[in-house]
């Protein structure tokens, strides 16, 4: 093992134990987790340099977690809960369409998959877990930003809608025109915006607070996907969104105020 490769072990194995034993003194680390002072006082100086502990403030420095691990947990714990919520569904959604399913989250400027159901057909759009696709090019990013004022959208996308094939969307206008579509029928279309094999569906998740932090889609080759089936799937994509938010506790508000 590389002396890089040790010195990152022991850091988390340092961030670890101050999250269970917080507040935690240097000393009091070295003797549980059985290492050097020195080793010990190290990570606790990266770890404060990179945000994730700092002292509570008492005469004899001991060490206790910033909110940003506490946001950090957060994030992970609203993860695993739309994807419990979401996971009967989209394989409801699998069944219906014959085509893989889909669930993202919103980090950053891009859309994340969390979690997949795969169609039966051999070929396929294939995206591995955990990849990240751009916001303005994904049925998926197009979903989760249609519920937000113009400034949050162009907050989170940046100033630059960068092209990846002949159809992206690469004009604010039209980018914001789009957006507005979305919010009228229920449903993002991607097609060959982002890979040109590649056409979707998707519809916001809305959590119990009403905000679209997740989507779900359905994704097959362009060949499967007529724009006949795009208007079949997007009905039925925005009906399994709709459940899913329920699920978390999502209630509508009432229509006109009353």
């Amino acid at each position: 093992m590389s002396e890089g490769m040790r010195t990152v072990l022991s850091a988390f194995r340092v961030l670890e134990e101050v999250a269970y034993a917080q507040p935690a003194g240097v000393g009091e680390l070295a003797r549980k987790l059985r290492m050097p002072k020195s080793t010990v006082q190290r990570a606790l100086q990266t770890l404060w340099t990179a945000g994730w502990i700092c002292p509570d403030g008492t005469e004899s420095t001991r060490w206790v977690l910033t909110t940003r691990a506490l946001h950090i947990g957060q994030r992970a714990i609203a993860d695993i809960g739309v994807r419990d919520a979401a996971l009967p569904i989209m394989h409801e959604l699998r069944r219906e369409t014959g085509e893989t399913t889909h669930l993202m989250v919103l980090q950053g400027n891009r859309a994340v998959l969390i979690e997949r159901v795969e169609t039966g057909h051999p070929i396929r759009a294939v995206i591995p877990l955990g990849s990240a696709v751009p916001l303005h090019g994904s049925s998926n990013g197009k979903a989760m930003l249609a519920h937000r004022k113009e400034a949050e959208v162009r907050a989170i996308v940046g100033d630059r809608l960068e092209r990846y094939t002949d159809r992206t969307i690469v004009d604010w206008d039209e980018f914001l025109a789009e957006l507005a579509a979305v919010r009228d029928r229920g449903y993002a279309t991607n097609v060959g915006e982002w890979r040109t094999d590649i056409t979707a569906v998707a519809s916001p998740i809305f959590d119990h607070e009403g905000r679209t932090e997740a989507s779900i889609s359905v994704s097959a080759p362009g060949s499967r996907m007529p724009e006949r089936l795009r208007v079949s799937y997007g009905a039925l994509v925005t009906e399994a969104a709709k459940r899913v938010s329920a699920t978390l506790g999502y209630r509508r508000p009432p229509v006109n105020g009353s």
